[in-house]
């Protein structure tokens, strides 16, 4: 990868991280499944009436829609509200990364290099680190139902690269049409259809903003924003490549948490933050050195080389 592309896969990880923190202030103001399909409609209405559809297969938009979208945001926001704590929620949703790289392995044929390798086993014993330091925060059930959304998220990944769209960003806001649907039936079924739409009403006052400001930031930051970065670095680089960045995001997460939450890491998560960050570092690839009088070739050969 090339440093501005390093650089924005860490700038992902930040929106990402902060995610955590907007959906706990969300979850206050608004039933967890009906925040989720709130989140994506806010998206889905202007991208329906003034983005231009992406060129990509159905299924592959589909099958981003479901996993990114759906099954990935349902698990984690019931998770949240049943009691997952969310710096931990930040670290355990990471899972995605070795789910990604182990699918794209299987389902992709991608090979990974020796060095790859060692840094995802790295990072991924950091998370298991944190993951033991932390463990009576959190019941079995919530952790499960986080570990759901991390697959989900994985098979998201997935399908947004084997659409390979030509505006990655384009494919990012369409995906957002798919969510809604079931998401707000399953609200309606298990939360009731007035709850939605009371706390969509409350919300509309000055101890609702709060809550506003959350719907705002999942949407715009994390989704357009990080989710549109995202996508577009899948398509550059193989999925074993952009996933063990995901990693850097427990570490901003449980930063934030503990800063604005006040749940208080320990030395030995702390430590395990750094081996994580070390891992991501260790497990991607260096840019191959250029002198130069070298020519620059086209984007494509540039993808190749940096791959």
């Amino acid at each position: 990868m090339t440093t501005r592309d390093r650089l924005l896969a860490v700038l992902v990880a930040a929106l990402w991280g902060g995610n955590f923190l907007a959906i706990h202030v969300g979850l206050e103001h608004f039933p967890p499944l009906f925040l989720a399909g709130l989140r994506m409609l806010v998206i889905a209405v202007p991208a329906l009436l003034f983005v231009p559809r992406p060129q990509v297969p159905v299924r592959w938009l589909l099958g981003y829609g479901l996993g990114f979208g759906t099954v990935q945001f349902v698990f984690l926001f019931v998770a949240m509200d049943v009691g997952m704590p969310t710096g931990l929620a930040s670290l355990v949703l990471q899972a995605s990364a070795p789910f990604t790289v182990l699918l794209g392995a299987v389902l992709l044929r991608e090979r990974m290099s020796a060095r790859q390798a060692a840094g995802i086993g790295l990072a991924v014993l950091g998370l298991a680190v944190i993951a033991v330091a932390r463990a009576q925060s959190a019941a079995v059930l919530p952790v499960l139902l986080t570990l759901c959304g991390a697959l989900g998220w994985a098979f998201g990944n997935l399908c947004s690269r084997l659409a390979a769209p030509p505006k990655p960003l384009h494919l990012t806001l369409w995906m957002c049409l798919v969510p809604p649907v079931p998401l707000f039936a399953m609200s309606a079924l298990t939360e009731g259809p007035a709850a939605g739409l009371d706390s969509l009403w409350a919300s509309f006052s000055l101890d609702g903003l709060p809550g506003l400001g959350a719907v705002v930031y999942l949407s715009v930051f994390a989704t357009v924003i990080g989710s549109g970065i995202w996508t577009w670095l899948l398509q550059r680089y193989p999925a074993g490549v952009v996933a063990p960045y995901s990693l850097l995001v427990p570490v901003v997460g449980i930063a934030l948490a503990a800063i604005v939450l006040g749940e208080r890491p320990s030395v030995v998560e702390l430590v395990a933050a750094v081996v994580i960050v070390g891992g991501v570092m260790l497990g991607t690839p260096r840019p191959a050195r250029t002198t130069p009088d070298e020519v620059v070739g086209t984007e494509e050969e540039t993808s190749a080389a940096a791959a």
